[in-house]
């Protein structure tokens, strides 16, 4: 940032109208589907800004009695766990907010855009990380962020950078619905072909499963890739963010398995259920906790992968599904679920057809890529 501008240093408390959390718990009971109340989650929340193709709407009643958690157009919300510190601004008439915090930014002195994007920073990300509470899922409070220090220039400011990383970011959200239109004709292709149903089997029976639960094994600064959850995003693995393990931490913990190139990952908890195909590493790589690797003879892992993202897997493993703040599934009623099991022939022939498509796939995730990078290195010259 420009040293010659007057910038406003504060905590997130001293330099926002006010810090408070949305409602936390369920409220499955109190969904309709009048569509006057949007209920904003957790699962809405992303750095690219809010999902509003997949919203819950809720009672007039409800909206009514439950002030502390309602929502005003410009107001910024911040993911309380599984993303936990993912910011982005609400745009929109009253609505409510679930399991999230909610930032009523000073108009005076702050652009809700760019407060959104100073806690997406790295600088604050690490403060976040360094403070938030939890054990096996970490949960962010309001004490913890408004706790933060921030640093506020003038207005103009503000606008000039909101304009270049937007607009970088509008690159980066069209690559990302290029994919995703491209996974779309996978997954009609899918339909078209194995939509007359065959013989199912449980994935215990067609795969090798490994799981790597318990204490998550120490990281360091660099290393041997250590690929989490939030690395598994729909039909590809993210590289971002990087977090490694130490050769010696490796072997010491590789003990139920290797998952490998090829492999299909699952996510069975913030989030559940998305799912892609291993690429390949340099190196060798630990596939952490709330992940399962299926690995398997019986099956074409591209068929694996689009079979275990169906409608109707979703449908049965959410059945199975619990969890009050944060939905999982137990890998013990994971492995007893069923797919079709389609002649290997049909397989092999959507597996040349899903060949073709990721050559176009690849070409867009580069410029992908490039577009993140760039951004990434500007959110690191802004905010340092």
């Amino acid at each position: 940032m420009n040293n010659s501008i007057e910038v406003k240093k504060g905590k997130i408390s001293e330099l926002t109208r006010r810090v408070k959390v949305g409602f936390v718990g369920t409220c499955e009971k109190y969904y309709t589907d009048e569509k006057k109340y949007p209920m904003i989650r957790t699962t809405n929340l992303s750095e690219t800004g809010i999902n509003y193709d997949d919203l819950k709407y809720v009672t007039e009643e409800f909206y009514i009695n439950n002030k502390k958690s309602q929502l005003h157009d410009g107001d910024v919300l911040i993911a309380r766990f599984g993303t936990s510190g993912t910011a982005c601004v609400y745009h929109g008439g009253d609505a409510q907010c679930l399991n999230a915090i909610i930032v009523e930014p000073n108009c005076e002195n702050t652009i809700p855009e760019y407060l959104a994007i100073v806690i997406n920073s790295r600088k604050v990300r690490e403060q976040v990380n360094r403070r938030i509470v939890g054990s096996t899922q970490a949960i962010l409070n309001t004490k913890v962020l408004s706790d933060i220090e921030i640093e506020l220039p003038d207005l103009n400011e503000q606008k000039r950078i909101c304009d270049i990383l937007f607009g970088i970011r509008k690159v980066i959200v069209q690559r990302i619905d290029e994919i995703g239109r491209l996974d779309e004709l996978i997954k009609a292709r899918f339909v078209e072909m194995f939509g007359d149903g065959y013989p199912e089997d449980s994935l215990i029976n067609l795969c090798n499963i490994i799981d790597y639960r318990g204490k998550t094994p120490k990281k360091v600064e660099s290393g041997l890739p250590f690929i989490t959850a939030k690395n598994i995003k729909m039909h590809h693995m993210s590289m971002e963010p990087r977090e490694y393990i130490s050769k010696d931490t490796y072997d010491k913990v590789m003990v139920r398995g290797f998952p490998k190139e090829g492999d299909v990952v699952f996510t069975t908890e913030a989030p559940l259920g998305n799912v892609c195909r291993i690429p390949h590493f340099d190196t060798e790589f630990y596939i952490g906790q709330r992940i399962v690797t299926l690995q398997t003879v019986k099956l074409i892992p591209a068929y694996l992968e689009y079979a275990v993202s169906t409608d109707a897997f979703r449908q049965k493993y959410m059945e199975k599904s619990s969890g009050s703040t944060v939905t999982g599934i137990r890998v013990r009623l994971l492995e007893q679920l069923t797919i079709p099991v389609p002649p290997r022939e049909l397989q092999l022939q959507f597996e040349a057809f899903v060949k073709q498509v990721d050559k176009s796939k690849s070409v867009v995730q580069k410029s992908l890529n490039e577009a993140q990078m760039l951004f990434d290195s500007l959110m690191q010259e802004y905010f340092g």
